[in-house]
């Protein structure tokens, strides 16, 4: 049985896929009850195997126990985009009930996926279609699925990291990140204690450790990696390398100062150093086959005992005490090393996790300011063209009060010139009766002075003549002068 612990600090956020779409807008009303939701979080797995028992069953598909409706795909390759995992799982999607696609900022190359259907019947279907398939027929990739009993989010790594009582936390294949299930997989360790899937490690062309680059060549020398020697050789428990002791030059300990690993083994006397509270871990840490040796070695010949060997039953039994002894330290430094890779890893894991926060802080920042002086100079621009507004318009309501200004004078002048040219008008018409009253005169004058009689027209009446000459403009003026004349 299985159960899964997810570190995260975000929450699932929905995921729109192309392929639920058309596939409800092609099934029809036989989708319309499907109501899938794809979800995708950004967290770390932690996946924890219960440990075998005589009471717990192998987990199988047969095994009724072991089999549950939620499904833990551990590795995707990140080729494999989510609408192409979903048309990967083909007529399974419809039995779906929910989907969560988990990744890990630490594997870009793969993410993990989380399923749950709706009945068993069709998880023991989907479990025996697609475990141990391949993703695509070109790739070398393999669907590895495995049914897990439950599931749960915490903020803290800690809580993620704790070990359920009797379970234990399946490691990595630091080949293809997947992880190493002695039921699924065969699992090769090397000589350092590295484990891998067998047709990973069989790809490795070459002769070292694919972590610690360790040579596997067990008739090869060590020596030094950094000087070359071959006296007084210590080896890193954590990651396998080879420097000399510090009554040389001091690289292994050079070694444990850069990369902080504690423990190292002296490859002459087989023990191991403890670089932290500068002491060996044991007083008992020689080799159990320098010991197997020496005990084979002691053991005397004959048949019966011959008394001079010094060899006795008793010593057989202490010997067996010994090699117990011995395979329960290396049972306690085997655990010793475990924790301290698991410590590592989560150590890296953290270091990981900050760089990609200091780098989207720096990539925040960085927007941000550019941003900001953006702003900055959209808003200097702005108001320097609301300056520029203003301008404008104050000088265009100068120029509407000149304009009006200049209106009321030319009215002022059209209406001078008017009452000029109408006074003119007055003046030529008054002119022009004078003139006619001046002929009028001057023939009355003649008129007089050739008749006979002139003195006859004395004490006469002057009778007003109509005529169509006279202006009505001014009658008040034509009045008052036939008026003189009469008098």
């Amino acid at each position: 049985m299985f159960t899964l612990k997810i570190h995260t600090v975000d929450f699932p956020q929905p995921l729109h896929t192309t392929f639920t779409s058309t596939t409800s807008a092609a099934s029809g009303a036989a989708a319309a009850d499907n109501n899938l939701k794809p979800a995708e979080l950004m967290g770390v797995a932690h996946l924890f195997r219960q440990l075998p028992s005589a009471t717990t069953p192998a987990i199988t598909v047969a095994n009724i126990t072991a089999r549950t409706t939620l499904l833990f795909v551990v590795a995707v390759p990140n080729y494999l985009t989510s609408d192409e995992f979903l048309l990967f799982c083909g007529n399974h999607v419809p039995h779906f009930v929910e989907i969560l696609f988990l990744r890990n900022d630490g594997m870009e190359d793969r993410y993990s996926v989380l399923i749950r259907l709706e009945n068993q019947l069709a998880a023991d279907g989907f479990y025996c279609s697609y475990n141990g398939k391949r993703f695509k027929p070109t790739e070398v990739e393999v669907c590895h699925i495995y049914f897990a009993q439950s599931f749960e989010y915490t903020e803290s790594a800690e809580t993620a990291s704790i070990v359920p009582p009797d379970y234990t936390e399946l490691p990595s294949c630091p080949v293809c990140l997947e992880r190493l299930d002695p039921d699924t997989s065969g699992i090769q360790s090397t000589l350092c204690d590295h484990s891998f899937h067998c047709s990973c490690v069989s790809k490795w062309t070459y002769l070292s450790c694919p972590v610690c680059r360790l040579s596997q060549q067990q008739d090869e020398k060590p020596a030094c990696a950094v000087c070359g020697t071959f006296k007084n050789l210590w080896i890193c428990l954590i990651c396998g390398f080879v420097g000399c002791g510090r009554y040389e030059k001091g690289h292994a300990s050079g070694h444990w100062s850069d990369k902080k690993h504690h423990f190292s083994l002296d490859l002459e006397k087989q023990q191991i150093w403890d670089y932290v509270g500068d002491r060996y871990v044991h007083r008992l840490n020689h080799s159990k086959a320098d010991y197997k040796s020496a005990l084979t070695n002691s053991r005397c010949s004959s048949a019966e005992e011959c008394g001079t060997c010094g060899y006795d039953k008793g010593e057989g039994l202490d010997g067996a005490l010994f090699s117990s002894k011995i395979e329960g330290i290396m049972d306690e430094y085997n655990r010793l090393l475990a924790s301290q890779l698991d410590t590592q890893r989560q150590h890296y894991e953290s270091l990981l996790a900050e760089a990609k926060s200091r780098k989207e802080s720096s990539i925040a920042k960085a927007v941000e300011k550019a941003i900001f002086s953006r702003t900055n100079d959209l808003e200097s621009k702005l108001e320097k063209y609301a300056e520029e507004k203003a301008a404008f318009a104050e000088r265009n309501r100068e120029l509407m009060k000149k304009q009006e200004s200049l209106q009321n004078k030319f009215k002022e002048i059209e209406e001078r010139e008017k009452s000029c040219l109408k006074s003119k008008d007055e003046k030529i018409l008054d002119l022009q009766e004078q003139i006619r009253d001046l002929k009028v005169y001057i023939d009355a004058q003649r008129m007089v002075t050739g008749m006979d009689d002139p003195d006859g027209i004395r004490g006469g009446t002057v009778l007003p003549v109509e005529s169509s000459q006279v202006s009505s403009a001014n009658p008040k003026r034509r009045n008052s002068k036939s008026g003189r004349r009469r008098n």
